[in-house]
């Protein structure tokens, strides 16, 4: 694969013209061209973490988070490279990429969002603003019912996920989750992990200890069902530390 470039002739071309041919010839049209040594992805994340180590966050920084997009790295991706790079970099470095990262990743949160709300006949509905204390990271909420039965389809962006927390009942009570796009987990207090996919039910007894949420690369939907019962009440516990959590994708 060939890799064209004519950006070092379009700006410096009457001006430079050998270093407009190298730049254009040798190091996109041989070096970056070398695909079958070390992929175009491969390419970007090695140049994007050398331009950080040198602390360049001008245009030349810019053009190459863009091409690492267009080649593949994901925001998730880019978020964990510059966290890594920056031990061996330069903290204050790590922030000026991420500034310039957050403007060409930024589209990403909302195709996701939308990539993640096709695959359902359920609404996504509001950010959860009113329960957001008792979650880490941005869930939404969606009543489908409100009358007999409450069915809310709860949906969490990638490592959201809820509080430790009990559903109290004098007689029957309790919680079924019904699984409807992405992936998840589901955990009881002194019990392993599970994890969650599309068509998996979950029935949550009432004095259970527990907590849910995305995976780590995942939006994840689920329906919350209320079991009717006596003197039902919702008691929220801790949060999910992130420890107990990246445990759960080993």
């Amino acid at each position: 694969m060939t890799v064209k470039q004519t950006a070092g002739r379009n700006q410096l071309g009457n001006f430079a013209p050998k270093f407009a041919e190298l730049n254009d010839d040798v190091l996109f049209g041989e070096v970056w061209s070398r695909t079958d040594k070390l992929s175009l992805r491969d390419r970007s994340l090695v140049t994007v973490v050398a331009l950080m180590s040198q602390g360049l966050t001008d245009s030349s920084l810019k053009y190459h988070l863009q091409t690492a997009k267009a080649n593949g790295i994901t925001k998730t991706e880019i978020a964990e490279i510059v966290t890594h790079a920056a031990f061996y970099c330069g903290w204050s470095k790590a922030w000026a990429v991420f500034n310039m990262a957050k403007d060409v990743w930024n589209d990403d949160v909302t195709d996701e969002k939308s990539a993640h709300a096709n695959k359902m006949i359920f609404p996504i509905g509001q950010p959860n603003d009113a329960y957001a204390k008792y979650f880490v990271g941005q869930s939404y909420l969606a009543p489908l019912s409100t009358q007999q039965v409450g069915i809310y389809n709860v949906t969490f962006e990638p490592k959201c996920r809820n509080n430790w927390h009990i559903h109290h009942a004098s007689k029957g009570g309790g919680q079924i989750l019904v699984c409807v796009a992405g992936s998840g987990y589901y955990q009881e207090w002194g019990h392993e992990v599970r994890k969650l996919h599309t068509g998996d039910v979950v029935n949550i007894s009432p004095e259970v200890k527990h907590w849910h949420g995305a995976a780590n690369d995942s939006w994840f939907s689920h329906l919350a069902i209320e079991v009717p019962g006596e003197n039902c009440s919702n008691e929220w516990c801790e949060e999910v530390s992130d420890d107990e959590y990246n445990k759960c994708s080993i």
